[in-house]
């Protein structure tokens, strides 16, 4: 290393793709350089030259000419001392991970894998020479959670776990006196968050609360179906916020009372963090490493998979008794402290600079 503080090379989303690793990205490095760190940000989604700004309309279009643009980028990474990369599963790993690996190394850097996505029990055990040789590429692996440790370690890889960071100066903690019936969804519309679930838990619960409100945001490739669907169930008091900028979220998450997450598959939500920090009492499916951050009846209320009426019906006992939800969003906030970044600073120093856990 150049000097005690390395320049780290953070390869990620932009904020162009909204989701959890985008917000984590920026997060730490905004955090880093804040604490003196040289950081040095390259996109896996670059901007495209506005003469050919509408191929990002066309899905192979796009792909190839963000390739194009992408993997020569990577050059950049010679100015670093260590590459830090953010992944998640599938295609996304092959077209965004594994050419900053293969660069990081030919550019003889240390490099680590930062993982991400819930997905990584069917992606290690079924895309063999897809995905393992790209794994040992990376100098050390880093996992948000115990979850997604374990999963690596069945396949013979040590995984060391460092949260996800919460920027708690970002929400305003409220705490609810009554609970309304005004509820938040903010999961991506894919397949396995379920976001269907959620409506037709909303459904259900405003046949006994008529005064009942959901705002959900997010995007993705089932947004059709999910409009459909709200028509179809003849709800009244649906929003679709779209895609929130992270500097909007946080009044989103004032304006509610409950928030519900019913994915199926998954690892440490950002969303679910951010609603404890804001003292949002959470129901959710236990899928992943949920089961870690949220205890039935301690820190938010645990629902089934593919079961709506239990989401329901576990909203609407929030509602009857604000007392016991007030007390489980208040000690979720306080648990929140080995999320923040004051509790993995030093961690992420250490995986920099190649010291022990």
């Amino acid at each position: 290393m150049t000097s005690l503080r390395p320049c780290v090379g953070i390869v990620a989303a932009s904020l162009d793709i909204l989701g959890g690793q985008a917000v984590q990205a920026r997060v730490l490095h905004e955090h880093l350089e804040a604490d003196g760190w040289v950081v040095k940000f390259v996109p896996v989604n670059p901007s495209f030259p506005s003469l050919l700004a509408r191929l990002r309309e066309l899905p192979y279009a796009r792909t190839v000419l963000n390739q194009v643009l992408y993997v020569p980028s990577l050059a950049q990474l010679r100015q670093c001392d260590v590459v830090h990369v953010f992944c998640a599963s599938y295609w996304s790993f092959l077209l965004s991970a594994a050419p900053a690996l293969v660069a990081a190394r030919l550019l003889g850097k240390r490099v680590i894998l930062n993982y991400h996505s819930g997905e990584a029990p069917d992606h290690l055990a079924n895309w063999g020479a897809l995905v393992h040789p790209w794994l040992r590429l990376a100098h050390e692996i880093v996992v948000p959670s115990a979850f997604l440790a374990e999963v690596f370690a069945r396949h013979g890889y040590r995984a060391r776990v460092i949260h996800n960071v919460v920027d708690l100066a970002r929400f305003s903690y409220r705490e609810r006196s009554m609970l309304r019936p005004v509820l938040l969804s903010n999961r991506n519309f894919e397949r396995h968050y379920r976001v269907d679930n959620n409506l037709r838990a909303f459904a259900l619960l405003q046949s006994e609360h008529r005064d009942a409100q959901l705002t959900v945001a997010g995007q993705g490739s089932e947004e059709a179906q999910l409009r459909s669907l709200a028509d179809t169930l003849g709800v009244a008091g649906v929003r679709f916020a779209g895609s929130v900028a992270p500097a909007v979220m946080p009044s989103l998450y004032d304006q509610a009372d409950v928030f519900i997450n019913s994915s199926v598959i998954d690892n440490q939500p950002l969303s679910i963090l951010e609603a404890f920090a804001a003292g949002v009492p959470v129901v959710t499916t236990a899928t992943g490493g949920i089961a870690a951050m949220v205890r039935h009846g301690e820190t938010g209320s645990i629902v089934d998979a593919d079961d709506p009426a239990a989401m329901a019906s576990a909203i609407a006992a929030l509602i009857c008794h604000p007392a016991h939800a007030r007390t489980m969003a208040a000690r979720a906030r306080d648990e929140l402290q080995s999320y923040a970044w004051a509790s993995v600073r030093e961690q992420w120093a250490s995986v920099y600079r190649g010291t022990a856990a």
